[in-house]
């Protein structure tokens, strides 16, 4: 890589031409050849540009390919194979893959998933070897790039003991641990969304019955209760995030109020965007770059979407939870619910000291595990507390009928 001052081009002048920019139909059929123009030259450019190279190496084989595939076939053949690497892949190039064609005896084409480039290759006149030899699904690997096409495959060394599985999980003193485990307990239908909250669907909350997209959560609840009315109204809800309501979740919310069906959504509102690394949203005050920006009042925007039921929860307040939960979901009008804790994982948030656990008083009902939180393990048939984890958040300390998890605030 080689670094140098970033220039900036100096910006175009607009100019105003209804012809090219106002696509109806009558000017969208006229700038259709231009369309196909520039991909007729955006393919000239993929036989010529940078990103597609040749590296030639032995001739047997010839492997077309690219992105991580692009990896595996090195590492599996280094120079023994010569490679077309492409890193532009629409338009794909034509004389390129034809000329390198012509200098090797066999064509390969090794691309994860569907057979773009090889339904390409084969559009060429050319004859390949691909996804008759390679799979459909799963991610590849050199191991299995190597054992496809007949080359000894390295053999590593397995353990013996059988390693504990350690699946992914809601952080300790996660806020919406408490909501999911109160949908759990009601045995409420969960119909989920994209973010880290996802994983309420992974045991012991098992809480989560669908996730499909970005706003599919408050879409998919209109529909379900629209097409099963009563049977499905009182004990099934949205759930989404703050930030993908934000992005996705008001159309799906104007939806609802429009044409009335009576569904509860519940907002997990964590003040970020926790999943892809606590980027700033529309809900928190603050830009992307951490400047005071306008701040979008949940409360307001869902009162002014047509909503009368609108109510806020402390997701660690469990009995709140359930009330809350339970109302809504008898209520004979749509309803919001909006739960509402920051990310622990924020630094300025202020966490208590860790839970102790009494000894004395434990008596191994396991009932703290219900929630699945990592902090709390079984030792001994007792109730233990990882002080490097646990945030004091006290969700646990609500489902223990012994009085065993102790405050450790002074």
């Amino acid at each position: 890589m080689e670094t140098a001052e970033r220039i900036v081009p100096p910006a175009k002048t607009y100019e105003k031409n209804i012809a090219k920019y106002v696509m109806m139909p009558g000017n969208a059929i006229r700038r259709h050849p231009f369309v196909e123009d520039r991909m007729r030259r955006l393919q000239e450019y993929a036989d010529a540009c940078p990103f597609n190279r040749v590296e030639m190496g032995g001739t047997e084989i010839g492997i077309i390919t690219d992105s991580t595939s692009y990896m595996y076939a090195k590492e599996v053949f280094g120079d023994k194979a010569s490679i077309l690497k492409l890193g532009m892949i629409n338009p794909l190039p034509v004389s390129l893959i034809l000329d390198f064609a012509e200098k090797v005896d066999r064509l390969v084409v090794i691309e994860e998933l569907d057979p773009i480039i090889e339904n390409h290759c084969r559009q060429l006149g050319l004859e390949v070897s691909g996804k008759d030899v390679f799979p459909l699904l799963g991610e590849y690997s050199q191991n299995l790039i190597a054992e496809k096409l007949g080359l000894p495959v390295p053999q590593g060394v397995k353990l013996d003991e059988q390693l504990p599985v350690r699946p992914p999980v809601m952080c300790a003193g996660c806020p919406h641990r408490g909501m999911f485990y109160t949908l759990s307990k009601n045995k409420v239908t969960v119909l989920g969304d994209i973010g880290c909250y996802t994983l309420g669907a992974v045991a012991p909350l098992s809480a989560v019955d669908m996730t499909l997209c970005m706003g599919g959560s408050i879409s998919a609840t209109h529909g379900f209760n629209k097409a099963l009315g009563k049977e499905s109204e009182g004990k099934t809800v949205a759930v989404i995030g703050d930030s993908t309501f934000m992005h996705s979740g008001m159309t799906g919310l104007a939806n609802i109020a429009y044409n009335q069906s009576n569904s509860t959504v519940i907002i997990l509102d964590n003040s970020i965007t926790g999943m892809t690394g606590h980027q700033q949203n529309p809900t928190t005050g603050y830009n992307i770059k951490g400047d005071p920006a306008g701040k979008i009042d949940l409360e307001a925007l869902c009162r002014a979407m047509g909503f009368n039921r609108v109510r806020v929860v402390d997701p660690y307040d469990l009995a709140a939870c359930d009330t809350a939960v339970k109302e809504e979901l008898a209520a004979e009008e749509p309803s919001v619910i909006i739960s509402r804790r920051p990310c622990a994982l924020l630094k300025y948030v202020k966490h208590k000291k860790p839970l102790i656990v009494d000894q004395n008083k434990c008596v191994g009902c396991k009932s703290c595990m219900k929630i699945g939180c990592p902090a709390i393990s079984m030792k001994n048939g007792k109730a233990a507390i990882d002080n490097t984890l646990c945030v004091g958040c006290g969700v646990c300390q609500q489902l223990c009928k012994f009085g065993s998890l102790v405050s450790g605030e002074v």
